[in-house]
């Protein structure tokens, strides 16, 4: 059967529903999933690939579009199945010649253990019984409870845990600890006692015919797309649930067939770090489920190479072979059947941050991609990642020590279940999780936690895959720890127990697990970041890591079209940008200067209670820091953005001034005229709805001299500076602008305190007005805007609240997280900019802004501006330069680095296909 086949019954769309594996390549992943593309592209290269089959993602929808079995579907298995039989010389169901395989889901895109899989489908009672017959009892019945327990929760429905209980009470009858060593009696029972707990909760026989078997466990991957967990995977990770998943039907090759057989996971370089050389777990004796499952703890590859150094350095070449040509590291799945290697699987890996950016890098040097390519590689989340601190060094003595699966540091307080993380991470408390071994299951209790720890499991457990992948630390196969899910503690070293709630400190680059908080202290990545910006001379940093995010942060440099500015107030900010590499200040909030005990000098102006005494302090104030700032950012724009807040925070709470006014009169105290005329100016300034009231430009033409005393400091700073020699640009932004009018008319009013200031100066002041988007009406009526405004800056965050008509700080608090879960918005839109609404509007203002005036400078400094998504979106927009929090100006230079190459590269394929 081939895919050209006319004869080849297909879907309405015109897809094949079922193709074999040397019939696709790596570029079919939307149609045969990433597991089934790998399979045909090793095939393709020769590989060791068992035969089979895939069921295309084409079927999967149709399944779920239709609620059954699209057309045409078990015509096609079975010519594919008959092909695969013939190939193999073995029979499905047949006790003489058994055929036994894996039904495994496989997805566009990696979704490790959300989906379900069956394995050693074909084996029944009277194969079972021929194997024993021909002397192979411990490997027929240990299958037969595999299918047992596999087709009984995956189609059937029944807990896993129950399975789980009666594995348990056969390894404690038998004495063993793991299933390994359970004998073939010991196995028998156990698949007889599997296939009555099937009976007891479903009503149903586990089926004899192989071909119910397979088609069963066909369906049931179908299902488990729109299982919880794939759903939530799905959400988190930003993939389409419409894509559907793939079915791979795969000859079984047995790793539990003897001292010769086993199983492993690997990787081309090493995952956590990046380091060169092959890397990962092996479990001799055993089936590729018992790796990634935890169950047993792995020994490493190493012990491979020991038992056999043949199939060894066979894998090895393999693992050259795929790294070589899909030019990146790869996570290959393998089995050794009797001194037979088979290569099961192969897909890109997935790496810690760290490790991505060395193999990026190192890549690059080996000739294997340029830098430009491996700046694609890596994004901004992973680098944020590794912006964050880890524990100082000390004297502490670790509680126990585990394997270093996802690096890190987190404290918290430990949790024994998902659903527990899930509710105290909702409580605002810090957890770490803690389990015997995570589950598909676990997967929300792992988002929630900020660290993640393991009793069993290695490197390449399902605990360490996906707490990489989310970035979150992590620490497995810690064997002096036993958890107690049920009795809610953990005992370390067989006496140290801890209840659930203890505070324990998490340490993944090491392994190891401390009770108590422990002392944090910055990145090494951080520090080389800050000490390269400082000082260009300095030696490149030792740790691999660090050298290769430089290494890319300079090449994203080179790249970007895109400015990156800084967020900052104080000149500790400022020279922290500096460090991180900002050029320049973006956005100076000038009421911070004016908050806290200074904020009574506001309340005096506009209550008109000694005005004329506050505003020259308050002149005073500014003059100060904005020199201060001014000289720290030599040779760089500062943006200074006039009073934003609503009027209220710079006001007493009415409330607490009504009542002490009502308990002074209710205890017959004499009248305070001053505390009556305080109480009656705040009366008549009170706003039901101040956010969108007396704020902004409109406080500042209501109040014109608190913007003027702020304006004149920043030009008398400037002045005075320029007298020095030095180079300073300071520039000023109007928020909350809604209406042209209003943009005039306080335009005409800062430009004369400016002249004023020159004048007295006798010199020339060129302080460039700007307008602060932040409206729908500003973005919608921007070209008109445009004619009285030097340039703009998006502030998103109020631009989302009024686009939204939300709170942010309500929202967040109550039911955003509610929408994410139930599927109504995919994103925080607080935290990634909502490109269909609020995009819209930053789209409309910089078309109508640049049509009035060509060369508009154009910003963003609202906190979408440090946000890798948000980024590209900005990219694509035409916006000038980015302003963010200085901690987050390295993210915001690298994935616009990244965003230049990448629209570059799509410039260059558009136009070769034209």
């Amino acid at each position: 059967m081939t895919a050209t086949d006319l004869t080849m019954p297909i879907n309405t769309s015109g897809r094949p529903l079922v193709l074999e594996f040397h019939e696709g390549d790596r570029t079919m992943a939307e149609l045969l999933g990433g597991k089934g593309a790998g399979l045909a592209e090793m095939t393709r290269l020769g590989l060791p690939v068992p035969p089979g089959f895939i069921v295309t993602t084409e079927a999967c929808r149709a399944y779920l579009a239709a609620g059954g079995d699209p057309e045409g579907l078990w015509d096609q298995v079975d010519a594919a199945l008959a092909d695969l039989e013939t190939r193999s010389g073995l029979v499905l169901g047949d006790p003489d010649r058994p055929l036994l395989v894996s039904v495994r889901s496989g997805a566009k895109f990696s979704m490790p253990g959300m989906m379900e899989t069956v394995l050693n489908i074909g084996m029944n009672d009277e194969v079972v019984a021929a194997l024993a017959e021909r002397g192979e009892a411990h490997f027929a019945w240990d299958s037969y409870r595999r299918l047992a327990q596999m087709y009984g929760r995956t189609v059937l429905g029944v807990e896993g845990a129950r399975f789980d209980d009666l594995l348990t009470e056969a390894r404690a009858d038998a004495g063993v600890a793991t299933d390994a060593e359970l004998d073939d009696a010991h196995l028998q029972r156990l698949a007889a006692a599997f296939r009555e707990l099937i009976m007891a909760e479903t009503g149903k026989e586990l089926p004899q015919d192989a071909r119910t078997q397979m088609r069963e466990a066909v369906r049931a991957v179908f299902r488990s797309w729109n299982g919880e967990r794939a759903r939530l995977y799905r959400a988190h990770e930003g993939i389409p649930d419409d894509l559907g998943t793939a079915v791979n039907v795969v000859q079984m090759v047995f790793g539990n067939r003897g001292d010769r057989s086993g199983s492993g996971v690997c990787f081309t370089r090493d995952p956590v770090t990046g380091a060169p050389g092959a890397f990962g777990d092996y479990l001799p004796n055993a089936q590729g489920e018992d790796v990634v499952s935890g169950v047993r703890s792995p020994m490493d590859l190493s012990e491979l190479h020991r038992r056999d150094p043949e199939i060894h350095d066979e894998l090895t070449r393999h693992l050259q072979t795929l790294e070589t040509h899909y030019r990146d590291l790869c996570d290959v799945e393998f089995t050794v059947e009797r001194g037979r290697l088979w290569i099961l699987q192969t897909r890109l890996g997935k790496r810690s941050p760290a490790a991505a950016f060395r193999i990026a890098v190192e890549l690059a040097d080996e000739g294997v991609i340029d830098l430009d390519e491996a700046l694609t590689r890596v994004n901004g989340h992973q680098l944020t990642s590794l912006l964050h601190p880890s524990f100082q060094i000390g004297a502490a003595s670790p509680l126990a020590g585990g394997l270093a699966a996802s690096p890190g540091a987190a404290v918290g307080q430990l949790v024994f279940d998902a659903a527990t993380a899930m509710e105290w991470a909702g409580l605002g408390r810090d957890v770490v999780l803690a389990r015997p071994e995570t589950s598909p299951d676990d997967f929300g209790g792992m988002l929630a936690a900020k660290a993640v720890i393991t009793s069993r499991g290695g490197l390449t457990s399902h605990a360490a895959v996906v707490a990489r992948g989310l970035g979150k630390t992590c620490v497995t196969g810690i064997e002096e720890m036993l958890v107690d899910p049920v009795g809610r503690v953990a005992t370390f070293n067989g006496s140290h127990v801890l209840a659930e709630g203890t505070v324990v400190s998490v340490d993944g680059s090491t392994g190891e697990i401390f009770e108590g908080s422990r002392e944090i202290q910055a990145s090494v990545v951080a520090t080389a970041i800050q000490a390269t910006a400082s000082d260009a001379t300095t030696e490149p940093p030792a740790d691999p890591t660090a050298g290769a995010v430089l290494r890319l942060l300079q090449q994203a440099d080179k790249r970007r079209t895109m400015g990156v500015r800084a967020n900052a107030e104080t000149p500790e900010e400022a020279r922290t940008a500096r460090r991180y590499g900002a050029e320049g200040i973006g956005l100076c909030r000038t009421e911070h200067m004016l908050m806290g005990p200074r904020r009574a000098l506001v309340e005096r102006v506009v209550t008109d209670d000694d005005a004329p005494g506050a505003l020259e302090e308050i002149e005073a104030l500014a003059l100060d820091e904005f020199t201060t700032l001014l000289t720290v950012m030599e040779g760089l724009p500062v943006v200074v953005r006039l009073l934003d807040p609503p009027l209220h925070e710079f006001l007493p709470d009415l409330v607490d001034l009504s009542v002490a006014a009502a308990v002074a009169a209710a205890q017959g105290e004499a009248e305070d005229p001053v505390a009556e005329k305080r109480l009656a100016a705040v009366r008549r300034l009170h706003e039901a709805n101040p956010m969108l009231g007396l704020r902004g430009v409109r406080l500042l033409l209501v109040h014109p001299e608190v913007a003027e005393v702020q304006v004149r400091a920043l030009a008398e700073a400037a002045a005075r500076l320029l007298a020095e020699g030095r180079n300073v640009r300071p520039e000023v932004m109007l928020p909350l602008v809604a209406e042209v009018a209003e943009l005039s008319a306080a335009r005409e009013r800062l430009e004369s305190v400016i002249a004023d200031v020159a004048a007295r100066h006798g010199t020339t002041l060129d302080i460039p007005v700007g307008v602060m988007i932040e409206l729908p009406r500003a973005a919608l009526t921007a070209g008109a805007l445009a004619a009285h405004a030097d340039f703009f800056s998006f502030g998103t965050n109020d631009l989302t609240q009024t686009t939204w008509g939300i709170s942010r700080d309500d929202a967040e608090a109550s039911f955003l997280a509610a929408y994410r879960e139930e599927g109504i918005i995919a994103a925080d839109p607080f935290q990634t900019l909502d490109e269909v609404g609020v995009g819209a509007l930053v789209r409309t203002a910089v078309e109508q802004g640049r049509a009035t005036r060509r060369d508009l400078e154009l910003g963003v400094c609202g906190e979408h501006a440090g946000d890798p998504t948000s980024i590209g979106f900005f990219a694509g927009a035409g916006i000038d330069y980015l302003s963010c929090s200085p901690p987050r100006v390295p993210v915001a230079r690298l994935e616009a680095g990244r965003q230049a190459v990448l629209r570059s590269a799509g410039s260059r394929a558009a136009s070769d296909t034209r």
